[in-house]
């Protein structure tokens, strides 16, 4: 399930309707339901590009702490191919926090680094909650 901001609300409520409908489509009434839909679907677009069309500095930080943006590693296994990981220092150790390599992107050799603090306990806890180390 998908979890909503605060100024979303409007385009939350939308979208409860559609998959309540989509609950109760079948096999008499699914064309009429499929109309709705589709209006609804396209009324929710509309709203979603209204709301962040015109987003105030606190609603911008809010998209940014979003629990559910993606983060460095899912940009790295969308976008890059043939990735190879770099590692730290091999005498001392290694800063989990900063993700770095070399690999692919549209068969162009590239080097990547991002920051990286991890989606759920325990990835927080491996990649130090984003806090780089000197190591790293």
């Amino acid at each position: 399930m998908r979890s909503y901001l605060d100024f979303e609300k409007p385009v939350a409520e939308i979208e409860a309707q559609i998959d309540e409908l989509r609950a109760l489509q079948t096999g008499d009434s699914a064309a009429a339901i499929g109309e709705e839909i589709s209006r609804l679907e396209a009324k929710a677009a509309q709203a979603l590009k209204e709301l962040y069309g015109d987003l105030t500095p606190w609603q911008k930080t809010q998209v940014a702490r979003h629990p559910e943006r993606p983060h460095c590693v899912d940009y790295i296994a969308g976008l890059i191919t043939d990735f190879v990981s770099l590692a730290g220092d091999r005498k001392f150790g290694d800063d989990e926090a900063i993700v770095g390599g070399f690999g692919r992107f549209r068969g162009e050799s590239i080097c990547v680094f991002g920051h990286e603090k991890g989606s759920s306990t325990d990835s927080r806890l491996k990649h130090n909650f984003g806090m780089a180390r000197p190591e790293g």
